[in-house]
């Protein structure tokens, strides 16, 4: 088992920066990647950035790809995911997950409860 468990999130006016943060215990060897989503009002949830424990190889959505920053930091087991320039159409509640594989769709084995993330205009 895997827990997770994001922090980071809150109000934010557009064009503001923001940190999520993702905490792992567990046995995470068995999740060697981790990825964030979304989730926005009436919408489903959407992939946006994923990472590899080793080696720390990125994926993005087009979306979000010159605007966010996925990392990790070993040592702590925690994986980050910095907004910038946010959008109002940014506003969503933002999911750590931790997987075997990468992928871009939401069947991750693991997830966090979410964080809200609000921007205002």
């Amino acid at each position: 088992q895997v827990q997770l468990v994001e922090s980071g999130g809150g109000l934010v006016q557009a064009g503001g920066s923001l940190r999520l943060s993702c905490a792992a215990s567990g046995r995470t060897s068995s999740a060697p990647v981790m990825g964030w989503f979304r989730q926005a009002p009436g919408k489903e949830r959407e992939f946006v950035a994923a990472i590899t424990w080793s080696g720390g190889y990125t994926y993005y959505a087009e979306s979000v790809k010159v605007r966010f920053t996925i990392s990790r930091d070993g040592a702590k087991n925690t994986v980050y995911l910095q907004l910038n320039r946010v959008k109002p159409e940014d506003t969503a509640v933002y999911y750590c997950a931790a997987n075997t594989v990468v992928r871009n769709d939401d069947k991750y084995r693991y997830w966090g409860q979410g964080t809200q993330v609000t921007v205002s205009s």
